[in-house]
């Protein structure tokens, strides 16, 4: 046994090692197209396309944004949610040796601009109805054409239609401007074909976001290598073929749903079935007509698909597979998911994963044929991970509880303009290899199965996705009324966290609902809709640690606590 990988005995017929192609994601995507052709590639509401045809879209895609002036080295923010024409862009930035930067389409208009400067982007994709978000902070960017898709660009006629006469009515006309090219007419144009440009397998190929410790976000820049090593280790741990289908519920800004649910589809020639925005009804409702077997998500997601009277009466025998990362999984959550699927014809247990967006996403799983409580499993071929004491660079021996670190193909080039970051995180050790310190404490047993136990960054997770406390306190602290806060997250059965926020007024007469609304509307315009907080409590003064800093852990204890006595929290929950 490899005292250093004791997991690799649990592999089955899982390769310990992968060949990776040196090439580009859009060049390794075509040697999948070349491999399967006639395959499909994706599924949008009935709308297909097979390898061969997505393929023709990614090359007519490139040619028109090289016509428009994108070129190597140039960065294009795309804001959309998973639709073709995300990940169609996707990999023509690639095919053109751009940088792909990724962003939530719902970012609030300070968010973009933000987005934008620190990529240096000169150029975006989003959707007609986030034009005017766009448009108004063009003067303070670098935004020199902005290509605008509406979600019908994909729809059949029926589906066009029914969308055209809901929410395509409330959606703000676009005028005529010249910051703008649509989508469609865009991909109508006979441009000149556009060569691969000379970009290679280390190069840096997309950016992704995420939070510190100092609550601003930091762009995470990520290679081809990256990418294409992370999505064929997922392709091959989880043994995506041309016949599997996948549910891609969640979003193309977010690592686990670009590097799982796109990419290492992709690398393995699967079928990735795309869903825009979520709803429990809409997935149950593509489980029944389109039979995924491969379904990944957060813990609010199966959460949620438990509680639909749809899932609950849908055939689930087409489910092989099931993975829950992105936060812990309460056993509650895993048990009632798995009741559901059981009594519905699968067999499928859900299974914990655990990664990060600086190594794309996911890297570590239970293996199909082994499952332990509470372990998020065992890392993927070429990655390895371990335990060191926190601070240190120093192995610890199994059962001893520490840092996760990780090492690997997966893991990053680097934070954006933010060397000292860089430094803090990415670590040559004794062994002469870069590993990654996470931050997050865990353990690993005998047999070198990792056990994820807590952040320690001081972050919170609501529905899947981060929240930094810091960059909430922050804006709050422009309000005239507020004189001190504190950001939390309260455990919440159905968001796992909720965000609730802490206030000391100046005049603290003024505290009451009317208030609590208006700093709420405050946040809501500078931030995203799950980092607002949905409650405020004002108090007189908050708790400090003996150094003198806000004690944030005493408040979480006491919201715990009032949980526990209105009998909606146990230790098993978390």
């Amino acid at each position: 046994m490899d005292e250093k990988r004791p997991w690799l005995r649990f592999y089955g017929d899982i390769p310990p090692s992968i060949d990776y192609p040196q090439v580009t994601m859009y060049e390794a995507l075509k040697q999948t197209v070349e491999k399967t052709p006639d395959a499909l590639a994706y599924d949008f509401f009935g709308t297909t396309a097979t390898y061969r045809q997505f393929a023709a879209e990614i090359d007519r895609c490139a040619d028109a944004l090289a016509a428009l002036g994108l070129k190597q080295g140039d960065r294009m923010t795309i804001s959309m949610p998973t639709c073709p024409q995300a990940i169609v862009c996707f990999y023509a930035i690639n095919k053109l040796g751009g940088v792909a930067s990724m962003i939530h389409p719902l970012s609030t208009a300070s968010e973009i601009e933000f987005y934008l400067n620190l990529s240096q982007s000169r150029f975006a994709l989003t959707l007609d109805a986030f034009y005017g978000k766009f448009k108004e902070v063009e003067t303070r960017t670098g935004l020199e054409r902005l290509i605008l898709a509406r979600i019908p660009d994909y729809l059949g006629w029926v589906k066009r239609l029914g969308f055209n006469l809901t929410k395509g009515r409330k959606i703000p006309s676009v005028p005529d401007d010249s910051l703008t090219i649509w989508w469609r007419e865009m991909m109508g144009r006979n441009d000149p074909s556009a060569p691969k440009a000379a970009t290679g397998f280390k190069d840096l190929a997309v950016i992704l976001y995420s939070g510190g410790t100092t609550g601003t976000p930091k762009g995470i820049m990520l290679s081809n290598e990256n990418f294409i090593c992370e999505g064929m280790q997922v392709s091959v741990f989880g043994n995506l073929a041309s016949e599997d289908a996948i549910l891609a519920i969640l979003p193309v800004f977010h690592g686990f749903g670009l590097g799982v649910c796109i990419n290492a589809a992709f690398m393995g020639g699967a079928k990735s079935i795309l869903v825009p925005q979520f709803t429990p009804e809409d997935v149950a409702k593509l489980i029944r007509s389109k039979r995924p077997n491969f379904i990944v998500g957060v813990p609010t997601l199966f959460e949620a698909l438990s509680r639909s009277e749809r899932f609950r009466n849908s055939d689930l025998s087409c489910i092989t597979a099931a993975f829950s990362g992105a936060d812990t999984l309460p056993r509650v959550v895993k048990e009632r998911f798995e009741a559901v699927v059981r009594k519905q014809g699968g067999h499928s247990q859900l299974r914990e994963g655990y990664g990060l967006t600086e190594a794309v996403t996911a890297i570590m799983a239970m293996p199909m044929s082994e499952y332990r409580e509470g372990s998020v499993g065992i890392p993927f071929p070429d990655m390895d991970a371990k335990i060191v004491a926190r601070g240190t660079t120093e192995s610890l021996s199994p059962g001893e509880e520490g840092e996760i670190c990780i090492s690997g193909p997966a893991v990053m080039i680097g934070y954006l303009d933010n060397a000292e970051e860089t430094a803090k995180t990415l670590k040559t050790h004794a062994d002469g290899r870069i590993w990654l310190h996470t931050g997050d404490v865990g353990t690993m047993d005998p047999d070198g199965f990792f056990y994820f136990k807590l952040r320690e960054k001081r972050m919170i997770k609501s529905s899947g996705m981060n929240v930094y406390p810091a960059q909430v306190e922050d804006l709050l602290y422009k309000h005239p009324a507020v004189l001190e806060a504190c950001v939390i997250g309260v455990p919440d059965e159905k968001q796992v966290e909720r965000v609730k926020a802490f206030v000391v007024l100046n005049d603290p007469e003024k505290a009451g609902t009317a208030l609590e609304k208006e700093l709420i509307d405050f946040c809501r315009k500078d931030l995203i809709k799950w980092s607002c907080p949905r409650e405020i409590e004002f108090r007189s003064e908050l708790p400090l640690t003996l150094v003198g800093k806000v004690a944030f852990n005493e408040l979480v204890l006491e919201e715990i606590e009032k949980l526990k006595g209105e009998g909606k929290f146990s230790d098993g929950n978390k």
